[in-house]
């Protein structure tokens, strides 16, 4: 009796809905239906895109989905897609895709008014000719169908059906394949227009992103808004509309200010050194055409001997002058209309103007300083630790053009200290230094950290010359910068390969 109590308890306990308790599941006793370990089983009822096939009844799974096929919508739609899905693209055919899209984007944003046009009746949804690479079925949608294309094909389209199941902004007509250099120059300032755009935009709002003007510049920074750019980003004015021309002012009668208090005494015994060696350096700059025009030799002398004076730790050091260069001709282009930089005439530009520009590019230069015043300090020892900092880079992303330095007895500071004090400025061509320092600009310490791995890519990029070259003796690695004229804007395409630019030391 006891185990029979028992029992009847068991099965009371048991047949309870107790939370977390096991239950009986009706047909439990089948293992379950793995489409991984089936795969056969799926394979063998294939899918007919137009009319719906009753599948062969091989297991519960398979007769579950022919009697709730409702469920899984496969319709001619979906199969269209899907074959359309599994065709392989052609390179050509989708650059020229991309071109087409571009292109037809372009022209509906310069043409605003056509969208109050009356638009024609749609025509009939057609499917474009196949591109020669083979059946690629891509369609254009119900909204472009009726759009025009200069380079459409003249052959007969075929129709498509249910094409309207497409989505609106993934389709464009295909016509065969054009050359893609023939659209390279009208897509490039397009492209340059659309991102002059942006920095406009970003520019007019009343408080600047610099995150994101940081994120648009680290790839160039369009000619129009380069000055109010690199104003920002130096951190000479701030993200507030409102505020900067208060700022502006402000800063230039504060220059001005400094003019009149120090720039009488250069002749003083004190400063009268300072103030020889600055306009000794001075002629020796480059570009010749713009540093010899008188107007600009007293803006730099200005600008350097003010500079020194109010930075007593270091004074002026050699390489300081060149660094103001570069905010000269970026704040004077905004006033001339001049394309080669090396060339600027600063004679037609008022006086005001020039005054304007000259508080500008001093308050600039000295953020710049700022943040690498140790490589002019005593022993200048910021351009001895990049040096050091520089060597190792390099020997851990090449250790072979190290250890090739290192066995002809060449060291780091030989070359790369006039890379470090001129930021090099003697090294590239005006032009292209101006485009490197849009990304220095947009670097938080582009001047400082970043430098050192351009420096290490100028010794990568010509590795194969370095390892080569057997005699040092009597060579120093120094591009030449008469050697970088004429060419390209990209920094690294315009630089000399170090050791075939050697120039003689004898002195």
């Amino acid at each position: 009796m006891a185990s029979d109590g028992a029992r009847k308890q068991f099965w009371k306990r048991s047949n309870s809905k107790v939370p977390g308790s096991i239950q009986h599941v009706y047909g439990a006793q089948h293992p379950p239906f793995d489409p991984l370990l089936h795969g056969t089983l799926l394979k063998s009822t294939p899918k007919v895109p137009t009319t719906p096939v009753k599948a062969k009844r091989v297991s519960t799974f398979q007769e579950f989905e022919s009697n709730t096929s409702d469920a899984w919508d496969a319709g001619e739609d979906d199969d269209e897609l899907l074959a359309m899905a599994t065709e392989s693209l052609n390179s050509e055919v989708v650059m020229e895709t991309a071109h087409r899209v571009l292109r037809n984007h372009s022209q509906r944003q310069s043409q605003p008014s056509q969208k109050e046009m009356t638009e024609p009746e749609p025509q009939p949804i057609a499917e474009p000719p196949v591109a020669p690479s083979g059946d690629l079925r891509l369609v254009k949608s119900v909204s472009e169908s009726h759009t025009p294309c200069p380079s459409e094909s003249t052959s007969d389209p075929v129709p498509l059906q249910r094409s309207q199941s497409l989505p609106h902004s993934a389709t464009v007509s295909l016509s065969g394949t054009s050359d893609p250099h023939a659209l390279g120059g009208s897509a490039l300032s397009k492209r340059e227009a659309t991102r002059l755009d942006k920095f406009k935009q970003l520019l007019a709002g009343p408080n600047t992103d610099l995150e994101e003007l940081r994120k648009l510049s680290w790839s160039g920074i369009p000619k129009p808004v380069r000055p109010m750019t690199w104003k920002l980003l130096s951190g000479y004015l701030p993200a507030n509309v409102d505020r900067r021309p208060a700022t502006l002012q402000r800063k230039q009668k504060e220059y001005f200010a400094f003019i009149e208090h120090y720039y009488n005494s250069r002749n003083d015994e004190a400063h009268q050194d300072t103030y020889r060696q600055i306009h000794i350096d001075i002629p020796r700059m480059s570009p010749e055409a713009l540093i010899l025009q008188p107007k600009v030799t007293e803006i730099f002398e200005r600008i350097l001997f003010i500079w020194a004076i109010r930075h007593p730790a270091s004074g002026y050091v050699q390489g300081i002058n060149d660094l103001v260069t570069p905010f000269f001709v970026v704040f004077i282009c905004e006033y001339i209309d001049q394309e080669d930089v090396d060339e600027v005439d600063v004679s037609s530009v008022p006086a005001e103007v020039l005054r304007n520009i000259e508080a500008d590019t001093y308050w600039c230069m000295s953020k710049l300083l700022d943040g690498i015043q140790d490589n002019y300090t005593f022993a200048q020892p910021g351009i001895q630790m990049k040096v050091k900092m520089l060597e190792e880079l390099v020997s851990r992303i090449d250790e072979r053009v190290h250890r090739h330095l290192d066995g002809h007895e060449v060291r780091y500071l030989q070359f790369a200290f006039r890379w470090m004090n001129n930021l090099l400025m003697r090294e590239l061509p005006l032009r292209c230094t101006i485009r490197l320092w849009d990304t220095y600009q947009s670097e938080p310490e582009g001047f400082s950290h970043f430098h050192l791995y351009v420096c290490a890519a100028f010794l990568v990029r010509w590795r194969r010359e370095i390892l080569e070259e057997r005699d040092f003796q009597k060579q120093v690695i120094q591009p030449q910068p008469e050697s970088l004229q004429n060419q390209s804007s990209h920094p690294m395409e315009n630089a000399s390969p170090p050791m075939k630019c050697f120039k003689t030391d004898t002195k």
